[in-house]
Order: C-alpha cells, then sequence, then structure tokens
C-alpha cells in the first residue's frame, strides 16, 4: 500500500512538471511605431510614434493625442478605455484621456501636496490610480479627483521594476519578488523573483519576461509557467486573455496561448 502511494505521487509529479503552454503563431503585420502599449478585444491598437504623438487605432479610424511640453509617454494604461491614462515620468505627471483622446484631466505630482516623486503608474478602480512614490518606496493607490491617497503599502525593500493593474488587483515586480495585492492593499500573494525584469497583463494572464524567454501566471494560480515559442528577439509584449503579442524590428506577431 505504501508503494502504490509512493506510485502515484511520482506519477501525479511527472504529470504536473509536464505542464506547459505553447504559443501558436497566428498572425503578423508590419507596425512602425516608437511604442506598443495596449490591444484590446476589439483589436484596437494603442501606440505611440517618434514625434510623441498617442495613437488610438481602430480597423477604421485612427485618432490622436500630443503634449509637446511633456514630450514622451513612459507608459500608457488602457485597460479602461474611458479613462486612459498616459504617464511622463521625465515630468512626474499623469494625463488622463476620454475614449476620443480627449484631455479630462491633468495630474503634476510636482505640485501636488504633499509632492510625490513617482516612477510607475497603473490604473485603479473609480478615479483611482496605483502609482509608486520613489521617495517613500511605498505602493499607493491614489484618487486623482479628490487629490488623496485612499491606502498606502508597507515599504519595499528592493527595487520595482514594472507595475500591473485592473480594478481588483495590482501586481508590483521588484528585483527579489513579485507582490500581488487586492484592491484593499492587501497583500495577497508573493513569488520569489528569478531573473524576471518585465511584465504584461490582461485580466486573467499574467505574462513576465526573463532575458528573451516569457512566463505565464494564470489567474489563481501558484505556479508560473514557461511559454513555448519560436527562437525571436522580443522588443515589447502584450497579451489580451489569451492572445500574445510580440514586437521587434517593426512586426507585430500574434500568438494564441495554448494549455498543453
Amino acid at each position: 500500500m505504501q508503494n502504490l502511494v509512493y506510485f502515484v505521487f511520482i506519477v501525479s509529479l511527472s504529470v504536473f512538471a509536464q505542464k506547459k503552454v505553447k504559443g501558436v503563431f497566428i498572425d503578423s503585420t508590419k507596425l512602425k511605431v516608437a511604442s506598443v502599449f495596449g490591444i484590446d478585444t476589439f483589436e484596437t491598437l494603442y501606440y505611440t510614434t517618434k514625434d510623441y504623438t498617442f495613437h488610438k487605432k481602430t480597423k477604421d479610424t485612427t485618432i490622436t493625442y500630443t503634449n509637446f511640453q511633456l514630450g514622451e509617454v513612459t507608459t500608457a494604461n488602457a485597460f479602461n478605455p474611458l479613462k486612459i491614462n498616459l504617464f511622463y515620468k521625465d515630468f512626474n505627471t499623469v494625463v488622463i484621456l476620454d475614449n476620443r483622446l480627449a484631455e479630462v484631466s491633468k495630474v503634476d505630482f510636482n505640485v501636488v501636496q504633499p509632492y510625490k516623486n513617482v516612477s510607475f503608474v497603473s490604473t485603479g478602480f473609480d478615479n483611482t490610480l496605483w502609482l509608486f512614490n520613489q521617495d517613500m518606496q511605498q505602493l499607493e493607490l491614489y484618487d486623482y479627483k479628490t487629490n488623496t491617497t485612499r491606502l498606502k503599502t508597507v515599504p519595499i525593500q528592493s527595487e520595482v521594476l514594472d507595475l500591473k493593474s485592473d480594478y481588483n488587483n495590482c501586481y508590483m515586480l521588484t528585483e527579489r519578488y513579485l507582490y500581488i495585492y487586492n484592491y484593499f492593499g492587501s497583500l495577497i500573494n508573493k513569488f520569489e523573483n528569478n531573473g524576471y525584469t518585465d511584465m504584461a497583463f490582461s485580466k486573467a494572464n499574467l505574462i513576465l519576461k526573463k532575458e528573451n524567454e516569457l512566463s505565464i501566471l494564470t489567474k489563481n494560480s501558484n505556479e508560473i509557467w514557461p511559454i513555448a515559442l519560436p527562437n525571436l528577439l522580443i522588443s515589447q509584449f502584450l497579451v489580451t486573455n489569451e492572445t500574445l503579442y510580440i514586437y521587434h524590428l517593426e512586426i507585430l506577431r500574434e500568438y494564441h496561448l495554448k494549455l498543453d
């Protein structure tokens, strides 16, 4: 009986270890842009060009937003297409746009009291932004309508590399750990960082980049799995549901994420 238990355990462990995710090629598109920031389920494309212009491109139209005073967009988050946020790190400023890319709000953290030196920004629920306060070494949920901080986490002890979020969770990648917080600011999961430097996130899937390889953490999972992909260089990567996008040398490649 004991031998049977060991056999079942070993077989289960073997099956568990063989689990993997495969990227199945779908299509590629020629695309000459400075940075790609998002692709939604309707294939709306959000990107910037070298003239610092932010673009929202659908199948029928392309609309743009430019702020020459602020220069280059560091990050853009279109998770909520009605409240798109553009972060200009060099000027410590966030601009909120509506779905027509009209400016509806602007937050200059240089004049906010108390002053905030912000290094990362991502979308929160309602009128909030997740932001990392570099001076305080804290993740904050900031309400830009009322200029109030709804919550703060405990100080982070290692360098922050990336920040991604949706209405429910915030994912913060540091040199030592990947932290996952709920919208109350409570830490709900924590993973050791084994060399990951960047992230992409969409609803159910978090994609992590290590050198020139990608891995996936699915929602409510405690395991990070490698993604089997062709040997190619990755300048930028995005994920929308089960679709992975990889951008390099003016080619946007599309893959379906398939669990084997």
